[in-house]
């Protein structure tokens, strides 16, 4: 299995302080235990699956887990035995790149971004096996009290990251109908880094910025403004954690990826998609630990509903998505305007790029993360593109365990959730047991049993028997 490097100077730090307090078992009044049985164990750290696995639980979190012939659990009226025979269990999936509050039904609007709207698309998010969403930017501040919401256990669903706003360009990306409140668009380095100071003082998880010109059709974000707000994110302090922010870029072109290297980015938000990455890339972005986080279903939404794929009939998408947009891409008029749209034809190259990109990438030692800008648009759909994000990374060129790995592991490491991403003892019971096993064929991550968030059950959104055809 393939080391993926982390960027020690943040993400690696964190990593392997989490570390130093994932391998004790929890301290304290004990509940309950749980233990899982028989079941096939991906265990999201790249060591090969267990068969005949034994995961323990206990108030939310993992005790052990391993094989059934070495690892021990306790023996009592307290302990609660669940047979998995013929099952797979992996850990949640994390995305890296998600959007809460901005679309509703078939429109994008500023009044969609309310509590209850959001908790609607976080319980969509677990219960499609998403434990875990970064919201990277076009945030509202209330996602702040959301947050602490959550983590007084009075508002479920998949956990909530936050990305804050973000930073875009005056009459350029982000292209959104979103209030001023939710995206700064400085004009000068002065602005970006006021803006960046406003958004440290909230203590974000990451920070967002746009580069893109929409394919020559908007401005874009001049060097000077983006190399400033980059070094004020890393030298902004935050209070509780006395480390700098990162920054993930929105990208599309390899030029500007290269100037964002050069100023230091932490991460792309999406692919490089003009064209092929070159050497000269490759060897930067590895040396510098910079993650990449590809969104393949991004591009593939473009155009992918004008051409029936099986899997858009299957109950596994058609849970997922509004009516009316179904209709909407079914129709003729939707499909001879898309035909005939200029953008069409890049948006398909943009695809192919992506996936090459990826492969190219991955196979350099490039840390992968699984992010899929789900909730950006009204096509980028919540819970069911993180699974075709996992069938797209397969469709690159990555092995399914490859893949399993960027939306787990790779991801929580990226957000710095390192309390996740893996069944090992002290993290968090974040798990998905699912009826066949996705080694074999990526798309059984899609049949899920059971899902368990913070060792709590919930119910799939679509039961393994009927997700897929």
């Amino acid at each position: 299995m393939k080391t993926i490097p982390v960027k020690l100077s943040r993400l690696g730090i964190a990593l392997c302080l989490g570390l130093s307090v994932c391998l004790a078992a929890p301290v304290g009044a004990a509940g309950p235990t749980t233990v899982f049985t028989g079941a096939r164990m991906i265990d999201g750290t790249g060591r090969a699956p267990v068969e005949n696995a034994i995961l323990v639980i206990q108030d939310g979190k993992i005790i052990s887990a391993g094989p059934a012939a070495t690892t021990t659990y306790p023996k009592g009226a307290d302990t609660k035995i669940v047979d998995l025979k013929g099952r797979t269990i992996m850990p949640g999936l994390v995305n890296a790149h998600g959007h809460l509050g901005l679309t509703k039904g078939d429109s994008l609007a500023p009044e969609n971004y309310s509590r209850e709207n959001v908790a609607k698309q976080l319980a969509q998010y677990e219960a499609y096996g998403v434990t875990g969403i970064l919201s990277l930017g076009l945030n509202r501040a209330i996602i702040y009290d959301w947050r602490n919401e959550q983590k007084a256990g009075k508002l479920p669903g998949a956990d909530i990251f936050i990305g804050d706003r973000g930073i875009g360009v005056i009459k350029g990306a982000p292209p959104l109908n979103v209030a001023d409140e939710q995206v700064y668009r400085p004009t000068t380095p002065e602005e970006a880094r006021a803006a960046v100071r406003e958004m440290a003082a909230r203590h974000p998880d990451m920070l967002k910025i746009w580069l893109d010109d929409l394919f020559g059709s908007a401005a874009k974000m001049p060097p000077e403004i983006f190399s400033a707000l980059i070094a004020e994110a890393h030298a902004a302090v935050d209070e509780a954690h006395k480390k700098g922010l990162r920054v993930a870029a929105h990208v599309f072109y390899l030029a500007d990826a290269k100037a964002l290297l050069q100023a230091n980015v932490d991460a792309f938000a999406h692919s490089v998609r003009d064209q092929v990455v070159d050497e000269e890339f490759i060897k930067d972005i590895k040396a510098r630990g910079v993650t990449y986080i590809p969104t393949l279903s991004l591009d593939e939404s473009q155009f992918i509903y004008a051409e029936d794929p099986a899997w858009a009939a299957e109950p596994f998408f058609t849970a997922a998505v509004d009516p009316a947009l179904i209709a909407k891409w079914k129709s003729e008029d939707y499909r001879t305007k898309l035909a005939a749209h200029p953008n069409t034809s890049k948006n398909r190259a943009a695809s192919a790029n992506g996936l090459k990109n990826v492969k190219l990438l991955f196979d350099n030692g490039v840390p992968i993360a699984l992010g899929t800008d789900s909730g950006g648009l009204m096509s980028r759909i919540q819970g069911f593109g993180e699974h075709r994000e996992l069938q797209l990374l397969v469709q690159a060129g990555l092995k399914p365990m490859d893949a399993i790995l960027c939306g787990t592991r790779n991801s929580s490491i990226f957000i710095g959730a390192t309390d996740r991403g893996t069944l090992e003892p002290g993290k968090r019971a974040d798990f998905l047991v699912l009826a066949g096993n996705p080694l074999e064929d990526i798309r059984n991550t899609t049949r899920m049993v059971t899902i368990y968030h913070d060792g709590k059950p919930v119910t799939p959104m679509v039961p393994a028997d009927t997700a897929v055809k």
